[in-house]
């Protein structure tokens, strides 16, 4: 076994269960974070435009931007962190850039951006379901595997012990 595989066995742990939804520079996003203060644990929501996305698997992450009593804030965020509790997309914006970072620049009209249109937000939606449905085909599959396996366990533990029972009867 090389690196690359053993360092995509040991990522595959730390990864996100829970699917996340697509969403990419442009889109308006609410980040729900579970925020440690002693003993106690409480969700805080941070809610802005997406302005950059990068890295992938375990070190995939993204900057959020708002604007907060006149100030703009960003925050960046590590999409497989365990703080993360939801992301939920509020609007998709359209956008031709992969980097936002023009934005910092600009305040009140100029900082808006143009809503998806229709036609390509149905795509996107269209897109997000077979996924979804791919996802739930491959895990029905697995658990099917899964249950198969375990089928063909329990016949030979039996078989096992037909044969110790028989074994014990003889002598």
């Amino acid at each position: 076994m090389n690196i690359g595989q053993t360092l995509k066995i040991v990522e595959k742990e730390h990864l996100r269960k829970k699917r996340l939804p697509f969403f990419s520079p442009g889109d308006v996003v609410k980040v729900h974070l579970r925020i440690r203060e002693g003993e106690k644990e409480r969700i805080q929501v941070f809610e802005g435009v997406v302005i950059a996305r990068k890295g992938h698997s375990t070190c995939e992450m993204f900057k959020v931007r708002r604007i907060a009593s006149g100030v703009g804030v960003e925050r960046t965020f590590v999409i497989h962190s365990p703080m993360i509790s939801d992301i939920k997309v509020v609007k998709r914006g359209d956008v031709n850039r992969a980097k936002l970072y023009y934005l910092r620049g600009k305040t009140g009209k100029h900082a808006k951006i143009k809503q998806l249109r229709r036609d390509k937000m149905l795509q996107l939606q269209a897109r997000e379901q077979k996924a979804v449905e791919e996802e739930q085909a491959a895990s029905a599959v697995a658990a099917a595997a899964e249950a198969a396996s375990q089928a063909e366990k329990e016949k030979a533990a039996q078989a096992e012990q037909a044969q110790t029972a028989e074994k014990a009867t003889e002598a």
